[in-house]
């Protein structure tokens, strides 16, 4: 049986969120140039709405979710659903619950790395379940029990936030509210790739934070269901007055890491191995890898 720490307690000693118990993590210590972000006051009532509308979407999503995970376990072997460790509100962990869209033990020879365009180790179903962000469909299980909420930003993996804590300033700010299945920052950008990447992201973030209302939830949620149905996400987020551009302010490049720690990407990760063998073969997906990135 897994347990799970409550707290993360290995971030850097200015981010570590288990030594500022009662208070938030918005109150947590930061870079001396790095602005406080103050969550709105409709963070106080948010959660509960959310959780009226993921009871109200269940009979919905459920059975969708049953078909999608059957399709998933038929077309490639192992599970349908998986879970995954998250860091969550003030820093603590949980379990995220997604449709497998991977192959098994995709991460066996590379560790935790962030996904690639064209990435080998999606199926060819995990690819499409990708695309209209099918597989998070198991996250309204998350939001019934109170770890997440259907708006907000998208909770990141301890692994990498250990970094990313150290390397942008600031970061740690966005675990103020509740995460969430989708959110300002996903509708306007594609998936993390680099650090700047993360920090145009997080300009997101903690704009949503200090920003959000109901007005601009009802908005995000809107343009993420005709996402679902396939209408282009961001033509529709214009529609709705929510494209943004991010611009990165310099206090959240002032942090350091060794370049070594920083997260990888797929094609970073396995770059190296290409041209020599593991264990007397080639990496299990070098032939299918084809480096190609277009944009979203």
């Amino acid at each position: 049986m897994s347990v799970l720490p409550r707290r993360v307690t290995s971030f850097p000693n200015s981010y570590i969120l288990a030594d500022i118990e009662p208070r938030s993590a918005s109150e947590a210590p930061t870079h001396p140039e790095v602005p406080a972000v103050r969550p709105s006051a409709y963070f106080k009532w948010q959660p509960g709405i959310a959780w009226c509308l993921a009871v109200c979407m269940t009979p919905i999503v459920l059975p969708i979710t049953a078909i999608l995970v059957l399709l998933v376990r038929l077309t490639s072997p192992g599970p349908g659903l998986y879970r995954q460790l998250r860091v969550g509100k003030n820093g603590k962990l949980f379990w995220i619950y997604k449709i497998r869209t991977m192959y098994c033990d995709a991460e066996k020879e590379t560790g935790p790395v962030w996904t690639a365009e064209n990435d080998p180790r999606i199926t060819p179903v995990g690819r499409i379940l990708r695309r209209f962000h099918l597989d998070e469909l198991p996250q309204l299980l998350n939001v019934l029990k109170g770890e997440m909420t259907l708006i907000g930003p998208r909770p990141e993996r301890p692994e990498f936030a250990q970094v990313l804590a150290r390397a942008i300033p600031g970061y740690l700010q966005r675990c103020a509210v509740l995460p969430g299945i989708t959110g300002l920052a996903q509708i306007n950008l594609p998936p993390d790739t680099d650090l700047d990447s993360v920090r145009r992201k997080l300009v997101l973030d903690l704009e949503y934070i200090e920003r959000g209302n109901i007005w601009l939830d009802a908005r995000i949620f809107l343009c993420t269901a005709l996402k679902l149905v396939g209408l282009p996400g961001l033509k529709i987020a214009r529609w709705l007055g929510l494209t943004r551009t991010p611009r990165i302010p310099h206090w959240m490049r002032s942090g350091t890491t060794p370049e070594a720690n920083m997260p990888k990407t797929y094609t970073d990760a396995v770059s190296h191995s290409l041209s020599k063998p593991h264990n007397g073969h080639r990496h299990a997906f070098s032939t299918q890898w084809t480096p190609v990135r277009k944009p979203r």
